[in-house]
């Protein structure tokens, strides 16, 4: 046998093997690496997908939180992860769209050569509201507030570069007012001190306020999306109250370290449409107001391009910073 022959007969064998490797995945269980701190929407977001993940891929599918830096510790540590599709990040409007405008040279990893996107999981409006105590009923009210005495109204975030002090920030600057941020380690405690009093206001995801919300704690003021949320129909949009083609949500990815093998990218991005369209593994996320989507790879990276060049313009005009 000539030489060539052994070679295209050995390559083929290679070839044979390893996708039958992939055709066995998974094998074991699946980490789902979530950026932030428990307890705010990426968490419901991770867990309602991880559930039915498993059951899907009849693996355990187990979401573990990383939090730190705006989400870039955990971006960090699953860009070095064996691209096996074994470790799962969930990606984020922060750590994907704002953080390399944010922080610039400082980024710790490439959103774009160092992972591959697999699915756009859902997005989810995001809504200013204010604490009972704080006595604003309609954002006009907050806004005078603002206005007549600069910097006294708090807001609470889950940290500084987070997606809620990005939106507030943005908001403020269209508004012209002046709020001063509190940044938190997380949505929890930042809800804690919110329901308390100790701040007056917050920009988040829809999720992690809605049972606040619905027990009267929080009063929400209007939503950042482009219409109205299903689950707060009489809540109206920034848009609506004043400011014209404002808009800014939350979304959630799935994202895993670049060179993973196409065949477990579509694997992973097959499975999680089938799971966005179960009734009962989604109905935590729906019931919150979450818009769910599970596009191909393709769309999803040109998602992430566009929302990178919309924020970055944001992060500009509004002279946000983080030390």
């Amino acid at each position: 046998m000539s030489a060539l022959k052994i070679r295209v007969s050995f390559g083929a064998l290679l070839l044979c093997c390893f996708s039958h490797a992939w055709a066995q995945y998974p094998e074991k269980a699946i980490r789902f690496v979530v950026p932030f701190a428990p307890g705010g929407t990426s968490e419901i977001v991770a867990r309602s997908v991880a559930s039915s993940l498993t059951t899907q891929l009849g693996q355990s599918v187990y979401v573990e939180n990383k939090p730190g830096a705006a989400g870039n510790i955990a971006m960090a540590e699953v860009k070095r992860a064996a691209p096996d599709g074994y470790t799962l990040i969930l990606g984020h409007v922060g750590t994907l769209a704002v953080n390399p405008a944010l922080f610039g040279a400082k980024m710790t990893y490439d959103p774009v050569k160092d992972f591959v996107a697999i699915s756009l999981i859902a997005k989810v409006p995001n809504v200013i509201a204010v604490s009972q105590r704080a006595g604003f009923k309609t954002l006009a009210d907050m806004v005078a507030a603002a206005k007549a005495k600069p910097g006294s109204i708090n807001y609470g975030s889950a940290g500084n570069g987070s997606a809620g002090h990005l939106a507030m920030e943005y908001f403020a600057s269209e508004a012209g007012i002046e709020l001063t941020h509190v940044p938190y380690k997380g949505s929890g405690p930042m809800l804690t001190d919110l329901i308390g009093g100790q701040t007056q206001a917050t920009f988040n995801g829809l999720p992690s306020l809605v049972a606040q919300i619905k027990g009267g704690a929080l009063v929400p003021l209007a939503v950042g999306s482009g219409a109205r949320a299903a689950s707060l129909p009489d809540v109206p949009t920034i848009a609506e109250s004043g400011y014209p083609g404002f808009e800014t949500s939350q979304w959630y990815g799935l994202m895993a370290p670049a060179g993973t093998p196409d065949a477990i990218v579509k694997r992973l991005q097959s499975e999680l449409v089938i799971a966005l369209k179960s009734p009962e593994g989604t109905k935590r996320m729906r019931d919150d107001g979450a818009l769910l989507v599970g596009d191909t790879p393709q769309e999803f990276t040109v998602f992430i391009a566009q929302e990178r060049a919309r924020w970055g313009e944001v992060v500009k005009k509004a002279k946000i910073n983080v030390d």
